[in-house]
């Protein structure tokens, strides 16, 4: 039998002679609970929301991406391309051209990326996955066809059911001389579009794709690149993967991996949530001082019992074991009604999306959440420590009581 346990909690059920004493457990205990409930709702919150970002960047990011150390574009070894599109877990490989361009739709202009990339660029990208109007086509026999980003359409006004419809595309020409004719400072061609497509308005009022014979035209590239993407096997060794790659591209010339390539991105989630955590851990640190009052309070209650336990041949730390026990019991019982609360609203917010975001800009219309095993043992061990603390000068106190027991 756990004696501190056993009298711990026959305090907290027992009546106390002042309902005062009552009164402030019960807010010691509902304070914990609000602090845990809304350190448990936020980060499964943002839990949902980083769930929801690095889902739509991996469905236009590639798993990895090869690109020069020095310079913007270069020449790909076609040895190494075949070995590469030989490594185990290798699902498909893509050449791609990348420059900004200026494009123009009957009276209107728009700058964009030009994306040139060839025909499996599909296998590459979820990007045909993704298509909001029309659809994902590059090239039919020996027409070429464009696929914009919604934002771009848009602004531009495009209207795929207009059979003169045509995109023309401007670069500027490498290594030109001044020319009376602003027109000779730039490659011209046109494109038909295809269709468009929605992922978030990052790349969608960005990005064009086009193919890659196309934009070697635009950008006068015979043999150049910018860059090489792949995608790997659903169950490929990716680090492994990564490993292979690097080594066989050498050390001038990056591979990074979906990650690495939103790096910054990540970085900054990762910070806003360790923020958001922080920032609430600090009020649950102010309701446990309802816990040290609460306890406190309850040591003047129990003097007589301290006095007389001590008579009986209790030690100092067989008292302190009994209000830290006590203090224990009282962050535990919050915790665990405050996961019950948060796993249930969790549950509903998931199932019914009862928390609408608001507007029509938006990728969802509801509060993603998302809720994981480690945020619960974090929560937890982070109510119980701070029970603890909260715990440990009153229990000091009363283990200092000098026993005396007056007859009445």
């Amino acid at each position: 039998m756990n004696l501190p346990l056993t009298f711990a909690r026959r305090y907290f059920v027992s009546k106390k002679s002042s309902n005062a004493v009552n009164i402030i457990s019960w807010v010691s205990v509902l304070g914990m609970l609000v602090g845990s409930l809304g350190l448990l709702l936020v980060l499964s919150v943002f839990n949902g929301f980083e769930g929801l970002v690095i889902s739509l960047y991996n469905t236009f990011d590639p798993d990895f991406k090869i690109s020069v150390v020095e310079g913007k574009s270069f020449v790909p070894d076609s040895g190494k391309i075949q070995q590469l599109k030989s490594l185990e877990g290798i699902r498909a490989v893509s050449k791609v051209i990348e420059e900004n361009a200026l494009l123009t739709y009957g009276d209107k202009q728009y700058i964009a990326t030009v994306k040139g990339v060839e025909e499996n660029y599909g296998e590459v990208s979820g990007i045909d996955s993704s298509m909001y109007e029309g659809m994902y086509l590059l090239k039919q026999g020996k027409e070429e066809f464009a696929v914009a980003g919604v934002g771009i359409s848009q602004s531009l006004g495009i209207n795929l059911d207009d059979p003169l419809g045509y995109i023309s595309v401007y670069l500027p020409k490498k290594n030109t001389t001044v020319s009376i004719n602003p027109e000779d400072a730039f490659n011209r061609d046109m494109i038909k579009p295809a269709g468009s497509f929605a992922i978030q308005a990052e790349f969608d009022g960005k990005y064009i794709f086009v193919p890659i014979d196309f934009a070697r035209r635009l950008t006068g590239y015979e043999k150049d690149i910018s860059y090489i993407e792949i995608s790997a096997k659903q169950n490929a060794d990716d680090q492994r993967l990564e490993s292979q790659v690097a080594a066989l591209f050498g050390k001038d010339f990056h591979v990074r991996n979906r990650l690495e390539q939103n790096e910054t991105l990540y970085k900054v989630m990762k910070t806003e949530k360790w923020a958001v955590y922080a920032i609430l851990t600090l009020i649950l640190v102010v309701a446990a001082f309802n816990i040290i009052g609460s306890l406190t309070m309850l040591v003047i209650e129990k003097k007589k019992d301290i006095s007389i336990l001590k008579t009986m041949g209790a030690d100092q730390s067989l008292i302190k074991k009994i209000f830290l026990s006590e203090g224990l019991l009282l962050s535990f019982i919050s915790c665990a009604a405050g996961f019950i609360l948060g796993i249930t609203v969790i549950l509903l917010q998931w199932k019914f999306h009862l928390l609408k975001m608001g507007g029509d800009s938006f990728v969802i219309d509801a509060y993603p959440v998302q809720l994981k095993v480690t945020d619960l043992v974090l929560v937890f061990f982070t109510v119980m420590i701070i029970g603890t603390v909260a715990a440990w000068i009153p229990s000091q106190r009363a283990s200092r009581i000098q026993y005396e027991i007056q007859k009445d």
